[in-house]
């Protein structure tokens, strides 16, 4: 999603409210603290909250999440997290202060709040599972070649697949679900099947 289309669905507050309401509890609110069902929406000046019959406590769908305890509206909310997710290598915080007109040390905490958020474990994987490695690294330098013991050259640093003295990264893929990479120190099929 990119950010035109973040303007244009959630243009305030309001919609970017009934999104999280409708992706977290199918627009029927269930209280955080006792799971109740029995609330309803407190009428005030924040119209946003609700309150549980059962409890009687009042809340709104961002306790729980990274929106918690934020003053910061919804919408650079979101557009922070497009721009984390369609930034091919990572965007630092003083970037995403100027995109966003932020303060550095907010666009940092929200910048770590949404990276904390996505390393959150997945779980399990189920179904059909495709996995597969890869060798991730640097060619090892002209100079840094090594010598073995009979005074030739040791081409181990640069030798392909298994061999390599690179990093294996295994990444999985559930068909039409989620997915998990993991590095490896050495390949074992045993091993990968605890991942």
């Amino acid at each position: 999603m990119n950010i035109i289309t973040i303007f244009k669905q959630f243009p305030d507050q309001e919609s970017c409210i009934k999104y999280l309401e409708q992706k977290r509890w199918n627009n029927k609110p269930i209280c955080p603290y006792c799971q109740s069902d029995n609330t309803n929406p407190l009428k005030s000046e924040n119209r946003f909250r609700h309150h549980c019959n059962g409890c009687r406590k009042s809340f709104s769908v961002t306790i729980g999440t990274i929106f918690h305890d934020s003053r910061l509206p919804l919408q650079k909310w979101f557009l922070a997290i497009a721009l984390i997710l369609n930034a091919k290598k990572g965007i630092s915080s003083r970037q995403m202060a100027r995109d966003l007109d932020l303060p550095v040390k907010t666009a940092w905490s929200i910048n770590h709040r949404i990276r904390k958020a996505m390393m959150q474990d997945t779980g399990l994987l189920s179904g059909i599972i495709e996995m597969d490695e890869t060798y991730v690294g640097d060619k090892p330098r002209k100079e840094a070649k090594k010598k073995d013991k009979d005074g030739n050259d040791d081409d181990k640093g640069n030798t392909r697949g298994r061999a390599t003295k690179k990093e294996c990264v295994v990444g999985m893929i559930e068909r039409g679900g989620k997915v998990k990479a993991e590095t490896v120190k050495k390949i074992d099929s045993f091993k990968l099947c605890e991942l």
